[in-house]
């Protein structure tokens, strides 16, 4: 028979996935993949129970349900700084995985480059692969994981057509402030660069951080493809409601693009998540009330038991240092935490372009018990995986 396709030759499953099956299959409290435990606000359950009865299930509209958009453009506009057309500047995907995938298949073609800073969620240089596109990875340097504006700018001199921004950072929590942010603006500028950003965890950013939309930053708007989701801020990772905003020369191509792909967005779950799209600042505030309380609570008891980690300035993970264990393999760690202690971790060797197998990866988007839960069992760590020499 003839050979497959070339393009996933490099490809694993995805590391996070992975690690939550080794998760399930030894009973783990599974802090690998970033999911709540806890149910979304009620107004969007009990919304979802009254739609279930009315008349949302076929087809909507292919980019997002007119009601959808317009209670995001409304959400977006005030957040964003501008008026955002929800007919011509959005686009509702499939989560903000396949939003990311539209984005880079809109702005690339094959045999172009895309910046993609190290540490990185996985699916960005697969994104990039699969588009044909070549990534170019620039380090952001613990453990404040800034980048150097001089290894930037000689990764932007290849002449990228893209580069990707995680803003709060996807693993380690990184929020870039607006002077690191216009480095990146005026260096696309000057090369003619689009950049892609993915903002899903907007909502989280720890005082005293605050996080700056890319789009909003002077002049970036017609070069700037705003990538995010409905999942953290409203707890319904499983809903899988993401969305594009750009210009919309830009989300003309988008719309396409996502259009084949997926033809639509669930339209009983985009008519059930227009109330949360409605909710005022204060259920913003309770957010992010509630994960700096469960980010205290957990580096609380990292640092009780001695066990050196990473302070995330946003998003809800935290590397931890496992370079006491001796382990050569972070993967092979991590089975053995999962088995032996009873702990989920994603290995940190997943989201490095260098070699690093000194970290590995929890979140903290868990009720309080869960987290008090693997606190306790990681009091054994020491005792259960001892130190290799």
């Amino acid at each position: 028979m003839q050979k497959l396709s070339d393009r996933t030759a490099g490809f694993t499953d995805s590391v996070i996935r992975r690690m939550t099956r080794v998760s399930a299959q030894y009973n783990a409290i599974n802090l690998s993949q970033g999911f709540p435990d806890f149910e979304p606000p009620q107004e969007i359950l009990d919304r979802l129970g009254q739609v279930a009865q009315e008349d949302f299930h076929q087809y909507s509209i292919t980019w997002g349900s007119q009601n959808f958009r317009e209670a995001l453009a409304a959400k977006q506009s005030r957040l964003m700084g501008r008026t955002i057309d929800p007919n011509s500047e959005i686009v509702v995907t499939c989560g903000s995985t396949e939003a990311m995938m539209a984005a880079m298949m809109t702005v690339t073609n094959p045999g172009d480059k895309v910046i993609v800073f190290s540490p990185f969620y996985e699916n960005y240089g697969a994104d990039t692969i699969l588009s044909g596109a070549e990534p170019i990875y620039v380090p952001l340097h613990p453990p404040e994981f800034q980048f150097n504006p001089e290894e930037l700018e000689a990764a932007f001199r290849k002449r990228p057509k893209a580069l990707v921004l995680c803003n709060p950072s996807n693993p380690c929590g990184k929020v870039f402030t607006r002077q690191e942010l216009t480095i990146i603006a005026d260096l696309a500028e000057k090369y003619d660069t689009y950049v892609i950003t993915d903002e899903v965890y907007e909502h989280i950013v720890y005082a005293p951080h605050e996080h700056v939309y890319f789009a909003a930053i002077n002049g970036m708007w017609e070069r700037t493809i705003t990538c995010s989701s409905l999942s953290k801020t409203y707890s319904i990772t499983g809903w899988r409601l993401g969305y594009i905003i750009g210009p919309s020369r830009i989300v003309d191509v988008a719309k396409k693009i996502h259009d084949f792909l997926t033809v639509g967005a669930a339209a009983p779950l985009q008519e059930a998540a227009v109330v949360g799209l409605r909710f005022g600042n204060d259920y913003y505030r309770q957010l992010l009330e509630k994960y700096t309380h469960k980010r205290n609570l957990f580096l609380s008891g990292l640092e009780d038991l001695g066990l050196a980690h990473t302070k995330p300035e946003g998003a809800y993970y935290v590397m931890l240092d496992i370079s006491e264990f001796g382990f050569d393999s972070d993967v092979e760690f991590c089975e053995v935490l999962a088995r032996d202690v009873g702990v989920g971790a994603v290995p940190g060797s997943s989201f490095f372009r260098e070699p690093v197998h000194h970290l590995i990866r929890f979140h903290f988007s868990k009720k309080d018990e869960t987290l008090y839960g693997a606190l306790n069992r990681l009091e054994q760590l020491r005792k259960k995986i001892p130190a290799r020499s």
